[in-house]
């Protein structure tokens, strides 16, 4: 941590006019962000509404779905299983899930078995040739398939379980033969039914039981209760002139969190305020504890944020724009080549975001964290995040 910095708090201000102006434009519905240095609030800044039918602003206390930015939760999990020696990172997942032996992957435009099995690093790095449902190539068409047959299953007795939808994706042909390329999909919601396999737990019991209640994380799970429903923020997608509420179920994710979902999602179910969110942040900065309660050992830490693809893998991120500079590890984005950014940054941050707009940095160096919150569909790292970045790493001296 370099202790001789200081932070100009009247250009960090700026961060309410980047807010002011997403909202006026009608970019986001509403949106928070929140700055915090060695500890201490340097900053906290909101505009615009959760709710535009009810005109409920944004506050500290909105619940924002946090979608991808679940994964990191995740990561930190596994790691407390491999501290504790009841998982190893070499682990074939088939160890874990049945699902996953004989796996079979794409080659060529071929079907063909896999060389390599896929292990707990390879989920933990994105490197297991797991993808998302989509339309462009083989693999991500075949998991489109499993997961609408997996939706028309939702709010129904047959729901899939974390542990039966896991295990059934675990039978789809690969993207590629693990550890080949790094690819963006599944792989944190299979770490989670690991989890759920090894701690003989539900995947949320364990979450509350090891990192939410010892954080004091109390709005943070996979569902919304009734008394806290008015506090969730709605979902709204924009043509800059209007707004129109997005009420789907994107990868099976409710869109009002009413119930208790059966499948727990590792990589995009949870729910969470800006407060509680910034416990896991402090946490890192902390090496491992908040407030005298030890959540990782802070080696643990240092290996969870150093990166980990080669140069083959960190070719494959080379279309995500946002991602220039950065490699990739543990469910964490890390930069590496600052100079290779699309915004001011500092070397060794890390962090990520959610398909909402929701988006998380924590910056060792400067023993700092930044948040923020909003919820517009397909987003992830937006332009009005770029510009908060830029405010920021101007703003200190």
């Amino acid at each position: 941590m370099n202790n001789s910095i200081t932070v100009d708090i009247n250009r960090l201000n700026r961060i309410q006019n980047q807010l002011n102006e997403a909202v006026e434009s009608k970019t986001v519905a509403g949106c928070s962000c929140l700055v915090v240095r060695s500890g201490e609030e340097l900053g906290y800044y909101e505009a615009g509404l959760r709710d535009i039918d009810k005109k409920l602003p944004i506050t500290r206390d909105t619940i924002f779905r946090m979608f991808s930015m679940s994964k990191p939760i995740t990561s930190i999990a596994v790691m407390q299983l491999i501290e504790s020696g009841r998982i190893c990172m070499s682990d074939p997942v088939s160890k874990y899930l049945p699902g996953f032996k004989n796996q079979r992957c794409y080659k060529d435009g071929r079907i063909t078995c896999v060389t390599n099995e896929v292990t707990i690093k390879n989920l933990l790095d994105m490197t297991s040739g797991l993808c998302y449902p989509g339309e462009i190539y083989e693999a991500e068409r075949d998991t489109a398939v499993f997961f609408d047959e997996a939706a028309n299953k939702m709010h129904t007795e047959n729901e899939m379980t974390t542990y039966e939808l896991c295990n059934e994706i675990g039978k789809l042909p690969l993207a590629f033969n693990p550890g080949d390329k790094w690819n963006y999909g599944f792989s944190a919601d299979v770490l989670g039914a690991i989890v759920e396999v090894v701690s003989g737990m539900k995947y949320s019991e364990y979450l509350s039981a090891n990192i939410f209640k010892p954080l004091g994380m109390k709005d943070t799970g996979f569902y919304v209760p009734k008394e806290k429903q008015e506090r969730l923020a709605r979902s709204y997608n924009s043509d800059g002139n209007n707004f129109y509420e997005y009420t789907g179920e994107n990868l099976l994710i409710q869109s009002r969190m009413e119930e208790k979902p059966k499948f727990e999602s590792g990589g995009a179910g949870l729910v969470s305020t800006i407060d509680d969110y910034s416990k896991i942040c402090q946490m890192f900065l902390n090496n491992g504890e908040l407030e005298g309660i030890r959540i990782l050992h802070p080696e643990t830490i240092r290996f969870m944020t150093s990166g980990s693809l080669n140069e083959a893998q960190r070719s494959c991120i080379g279309g995500w724009n946002y991602l220039n500079g950065y490699t990739y590890g543990n469910l964490l984005r890390i930069l590496k080549y600052p100079g290779e950014a699309v915004t001011l940054g500092k070397k060794g941050e890390f962090g990520w975001d959610g398909w909402l707009g929701v988006y998380v940095s924590v910056i060792p160096d400067y023993d700092m964290f930044i948040l923020y919150m909003q919820q517009k569909p397909d987003t992830g790292t937006t332009d009005v995040v770029n510009k908060i970045r830029n405010v920021i790493f101007s703003s200190i001296m």
